[in-house]
């Protein structure tokens, strides 16, 4: 009643019955859907299980790209020593030129196969590093989400010590009742909520102020869309470290996310999100940001 109150202030006008009893269902709806972890922690080790499977996927593409590299530049290696031994030889013995050449394989077609093996060299060692930086970044990815769970399942305060001043929690959504809903959720993470409705205005905000731990954002926006607003955070020195996490209602598929972590994001969840895992996820965001904060 008192928020209420002071909007109605604010805007100069009264408070409305309806407006009372459609904040006490928003209310009661967050209560119920909010009432057990147990859903949260599916999400995330559903996630976890995801990132798990494409770690060791490209651990286990690295080990036959990195076996086949190896093949391959030991060939190279024994076509040199051949090369190297007949193009002596023909320096030597120019007059036996003949002879040799009917003796041996023709020069042209084993520098043809070292080129050709060359190439095949470089693009296996390219595959190579990409499937060492995909592991990477699943492993990376999964220690995430290790965090996020434990978060869910054993909340515990950020840090020990003295009080700290918390980072700000960006969310950007063009639509009033979902930034009241996740309003809602992270208001008990006792941290200032900057809440917007477009990505123009995210910039803008990001420009204005610092010391934001993670940014909450809708992908389908009117103007500038949420992977459009994330390419541009990421240009930016001041805020290319700041994680993003994108909420769409478009579903989670391997085309979606895929595209959701090219722009820059950190992690991809589906409307309606579950409140227990968004509010473990913010939690342990602002937790590594508060250690970089120490550490720095």
């Amino acid at each position: 009643m008192g928020i209420m109150t002071d909007l109605a202030e604010h805007r100069g006008t009264t408070v409305t019955a309806e407006a009372i009893d459609f904040i006490r269902g928003l209310h009661g709806s967050a209560f119920d859907s909010s009432s057990s972890p147990k859903h949260a922690v599916e999400i995330i080790e559903q996630q976890l299980a995801d990132a798990d499977h494409v770690s060791r996927r490209s651990s286990v593409r690295g080990d036959v790209l990195g076996d086949a590299l190896l093949e391959r530049q030991n060939r190279i290696a024994n076509l040199e020593v051949r090369l190297n031994q007949m193009e002596a030889t023909l320096t030597a013995e120019r007059e036996r030129a003949d002879q040799l050449a009917a003796d041996h394989p023709d020069v042209s077609e084993l520098r043809g196969e070292r080129e050709a093996l060359r190439q095949e060299v470089t693009r296996l060692g390219s595959e190579l590093q990409a499937a060492h930086e995909q592991r990477d970044a699943a492993e990376a990815r999964c220690d995430l989400l290790e965090r996020q769970l434990a978060a869910v399942e054993h909340p515990v305060a950020l840090l020990a010590g003295p009080p700290l001043r918390m980072p700000k929690v960006l969310v950007v959504d063009d639509q009033p009742d979902n930034l009241l809903a996740m309003t809602a959720v992270l208001e008990t993470l006792d941290q200032e909520l900057v809440t917007l409705s477009s990505g123009r205005d995210a910039l803008k905000a990001l420009l204005d102020h610092e010391d934001f731990a993670v940014i909450i954002m809708d992908v389908q926006m009117p103007g500038m869309d949420g992977y459009e607003t994330a390419a541009h955070i990421k240009r930016r020195p001041r805020t290319r470290d700041v994680p993003i996490i994108f909420l769409t209602a478009m579903g989670i598929n391997p085309e979606h996310s895929a595209r959701g972590y090219a722009a820059g994001a950190v992690d991809y969840i589906s409307k309606p999100f579950d409140p227990w895992a968004l509010r473990a996820k913010v939690a342990v965001f602002t937790e590594i940001h508060l250690e970089r904060r120490m550490a720095s």
